[in-house]
């Protein structure tokens, strides 16, 4: 696998985290894309909106979209996921301190 793709799998990983740790699960991209700085995966909105299209593709996320902001919210499958009892192909696994 190449750098990009591999990246881009991490970065899924940290956004399906994130909403997993959320009260209702959802964030929007805006507060994605500075979670994911926060683990040196510095991209553009636009990366963002990517990964969370490919999230949603994989049914691990559902998008919303409130004026130009894109929302994302986990799913069963993007939850389970993270507690490693399924996996999302296109997604990073989650280690063991997960």
């Amino acid at each position: 696998m190449n750098w990009p793709e591999q990246n881009a799998q991490d970065g899924r990983l940290v956004i399906l985290k994130e909403l997993a740790v959320q009260v209702d699960g959802r964030l929007n991209e805006v507060s994605l894309q500075r979670v994911l700085k926060a683990f040196a995966i510095t991209r553009s909105r636009d990366w963002v909106r990517t990964q969370l299209r490919a999230l949603s593709e994989l049914g691990a996320v559902r998008v919303t979209e409130a004026g130009t902001v894109m929302i994302a919210q986990i799913t069963t499958l993007g939850r389970n996921h993270v507690e490693r009892t399924e996996i999302v192909e296109g997604v990073t696994r989650p280690g063991d301190d997960a």
